[in-house]
Order: C-alpha cells, then sequence, then structure tokens
C-alpha cells in the first residue's frame, strides 16, 4: 500500500480540538487549559520547540510528524487514571491499522511504545495534578513519526531503534487525519473502561503486546532484570519470569 491515504474516523462528540501552528510542547499548552476545562480537549501542534519524552528526555519535533496531547479530568485514583497509557496505546495501534491496513505490523512495548515492524514509531507521556487520592486532570502527551524518525545514533544504546511509517509502509497521513482517527479510538477504549473495567483493556493490549512470552530486560535505575515476559497485572505491571519465580515490575524501561 503506497501514496497518500485517505479514510473516514468520527470526531468524538463533546471533545474539544485545538490546532496550532508551532508550541513549546503540546503536553504544555494542554495543561495551560486546566483552570477553564468543560470536558475532553486535544491538542495538535503542526512543530514543537520544546517537545519531551520519558525521564526528560527531548523529543525532536521535524513538521510532519504527530505531536498530540489530550488533557480530561478523570474520575478515581491516580492508579487508575494511569492505566490510560494502555488506553492510548490501544488506540494508537487501531489508528495506525486503519490507515495503513496492517494490523501485523504493528505491536505495542510495555509500558509506553507503538512498535512498527518493530521499531519505535510511537511514545506516550502521562502527567497529572493530584487533587487528595485522585487527579485533578490528566495530559497525555503523544507523538508519532509519520513522515520522519530520529537517526539511530541519537537514541540510547540497546533500544528500539526509530522507524517511520513513511518509510515503514509508504503510507503518508496527515497529522490532522491522524488525529480524528486517534481520538476516535480513544473514545471507543475509554467507553470500555468506564463501563468494563480493566480487564478487557488488558486483554486487548495483551493481544497486541510484543516479545509476549520472550525474555526481555528491564531496567530500573542501575537495576537490570532479564526474564521471560509473562504478563501484565490488574495495575498494568510487568510480570517477568526469572528463573521460574514471578516478578512484579510497576515502572521500568524494557530492552529486547
Amino acid at each position: 500500500m503506497s501514496g497518500d491515504v485517505t479514510g473516514g474516523a468520527v470526531w468524538p462528540e463533546g471533545v474539544a480540538r485545538h490546532a496550532l501552528d508551532t508550541v513549546d510542547s503540546t503536553n504544555a499548552y494542554a495543561i495551560s487549559l486546566a483552570p477553564g476545562l468543560t470536558g475532553p480537549a486535544w491538542v495538535i501542534a503542526g512543530e514543537q520547540t520544546a517537545g519531551r519524552g520519558r525521564r526528560g528526555r527531548v523529543w525532536t519535533s521535524p513538521r510532519g510528524n504527530f505531536y498530540g496531547s489530550l488533557i480530561f479530568r478523570p474520575e478515581g485514583t491516580a492508579d487508575r487514571a494511569a492505566l490510560r497509557s494502555f488506553i492510548a496505546a490501544l488506540a494508537l495501534y487501531d489508528a495506525c491499522s486503519e490507515l495503513t491496513g496492517l494490523p501485523q505490523a504493528f505491536s505495542l512495548k510495555w509500558p509506553n511504545d507503538v512498535l512498527l515492524n518493530g521499531g519505535k514509531l510511537a511514545g506516550i507521556l502521562l502527567e497529572s495534578s493530584s487533587a487528595g487520592a485522585g487527579v485533578s486532570h490528566l495530559v497525555i502527551g503523544i507523538g508519532v513519526n509519520l513522515i520522519g524518525a530520529p537517526p539511530v545514533e541519537a537514541v540510547e544504546a540497546g533500544a528500539v531503534p526509530p522507524v517511520s511509517l513513511l518509510g515503514e509502509t509508504g503510507c503518508r497521513v496527515p497529522p490532522e487525519q491522524f488525529l480524528t482517527h486517534l481520538a476516535a479510538g480513544f473514545a471507543r477504549w475509554e467507553a470500555v473502561f468506564a463501563n468494563e473495567g480493566f480487564t478487557p483493556i488488558r486483554e486487548a493490549w495483551l493481544s497486541r503486546a510484543a516479545r509476549l512470552g520472550e525474555v526481555i530486560r528491564a531496567r530500573t535505575g542501575r537495576i537490570e532484570r532479564r526474564g521471560i515476559f509473562e504478563t501484565i497485572d490488574a495495575g498494568g505491571a510487568l510480570i517477568l519470569n526469572i528463573d521460574g519465580r514471578r516478578e512484579v515490575i510497576p515502572a521500568a524501561e524494557v530492552f529486547f
């Protein structure tokens, strides 16, 4: 499949959309909307001048790629709010599959990346503000390499090499069109989460998981564990089987 991609998706009702040409960070702009928030809102920008990834890493932001953030007021605890990273991953998977017609080419890497042909296509960054035991607002930042990817030498040694949608599939998807599919997908999975809880989200995520049942490495600070990726638990934590012993890892960076 090649050339420009077309395809329909319905923008979710009651969700605002803010389209910007240039912004420092879509997450930062989304956070600025919090005081006047009346419902969920997506922010998309053609270019970011200070994009960031996990652990404060710089996220390179050439025009033509996707830079977007969703902000909303989630119900429940901070732990429940954090499960939205899995919803975002499923929405990304759906958007990519729908727009390329190549679902088998995509997979989900714990905790928050989307892979295309084994390379890193997209990343997710959650930021929140607490309110007692809950969260006053949650921001989900998403970057997708639609037309270009950073050079391999720009990423950490041993990390999954970055790839682009255009380079791997020949599909050219405008960021605005990608946002419509992404927003529709997130709304669908959020409705499942609200009505049925995390169980169907977990099952759907595991069915798309990269390296499930294989040996992976999980690094937390200076500690690295190596074991079989067995599953994720009801809280989204990674379960590794290390020499027959199951170990629960709530947060880590995963290497293959």
